[in-house]
């Protein structure tokens, strides 16, 4: 098999038609449905944007969308009781399956025996490490789901100290010493490896951590080199946030109104275009750059989140 890391490194110059058709009907039709049944539709845009960004960015989506939610008074946020930002997830997972989807379907042709036998060796091997680091936070989520979202998603001055905590940790990562990256491919990703980068996932359960924060640096520690614990984050998203999504939504179904459909498919339409160029983005600028920038900028986010609370903005 080739290495992942490189042959999806960066976004095509330029979207097939077809792709860009689809998206553009799907995003008319979810405001067709959206704006009728609701007039917080534009607000839903502005998160599905927030979510499309900070998904991948490891500067936690949840964080910024609660923050932001609560900014805007998104008023279908409150009686969804976190639904709403967990839901559109799902345009997020969409987008990075549509931007490997070469890739993946050439592993789903090794994982069935088609192909070189290194291929196939190396396919299986990968995803059973994503099947490793999905397991310790998908485990923990579900066992403290009801907990979580409870608690933890209704304090700012968690996400604020999250958000700061995982700053400093980024800046230590980057200016702390440290032994040369022992891994550049994600098929040479070892089941220790992953298990790092899923221990480490645990904490993206509290809200200002980052999903893709908490694996990325995982990946750092397990001795994976950026562009490799990056994507290995991307591909590790797909099983996490579906799962993660279709978890909460059986939870909620009572709780979700008919209005509160067209809201929720806006959102997740918008992530979904936003976040594939996203991806594009962060692949191309980890090649070349650090994560001080993100450590930096999460320092401020909290920073500035605490003083909200105390002119009690939030």
């Amino acid at each position: 098999m080739q290495n992942k890391t490189a042959t999806a490194a960066i976004a095509p110059a330029r979207l097939p038609t077809p792709l860009i058709i689809v998206a553009a009907v799907a995003l008319l039709g979810s405001l067709a449905v959206a704006i009728p049944s609701s007039s917080e539709w534009w607000k839903a845009v502005i998160l599905g944007v927030v979510q499309g960004i900070t998904e991948w960015l490891p500067i936690s989506s949840t964080g910024h969308l609660l923050i932001v939610s609560s900014l805007l008074k998104f008023q279908a946020s409150e009686h969804l009781q976190g639904t709403f930002e967990i839901f559109i997830q799902l345009g997020t997972v969409i987008s990075v399956l549509v931007f490997y989807f070469s890739d993946l379907l050439r592993e789903a042709r090794a994982l069935i025996g088609q192909g070189s036998r290194e291929a196939i060796a190396g396919a299986r091997r990968f995803w059973i490490a994503v099947l490793i680091a999905f397991v310790p936070a998908a485990v923990i989520g579900l066992l403290f789901r009801k907990v979580i979202k409870a608690v933890l998603f209704a304090s700012p001055q968690v996400i604020a100290t999250a958000l700061i905590v995982g700053g400093i940790v980024f800046l230590l990562i980057e200016w702390l010493p440290k032994r040369p990256a022992r891994t550049s491919n994600l098929d040479d990703v070892t089941p220790m490896q992953a298990l790092g980068v899923g221990v480490a996932q645990i904490f993206s359960l509290v809200p200002g951590v980052s999903r893709s924060g908490s694996s990325i640096v995982g990946g750092l520690l397990s001795g994976l080199d950026r562009t490799t614990a990056t994507a290995f984050s991307f591909y590790l998203s797909i099983p996490i946030l579906g799962a993660a999504t279709l978890v909460d939504l059986l939870g909620s179904l009572k709780s979700i109104q008919p209005a509160d459909w067209g809201l929720l498919l806006l959102g997740a339409v918008v992530a979904m275009i936003v976040g594939y160029v996203t991806i594009g983005w962060l692949l191309r600028y980890v090649a070349r750059h650090n994560f001080v920038a993100f450590g930096v900028y999460r320092i401020i986010i909290g920073l500035l989140i605490f003083a909200l609370v105390a002119m009690r903005v939030l």
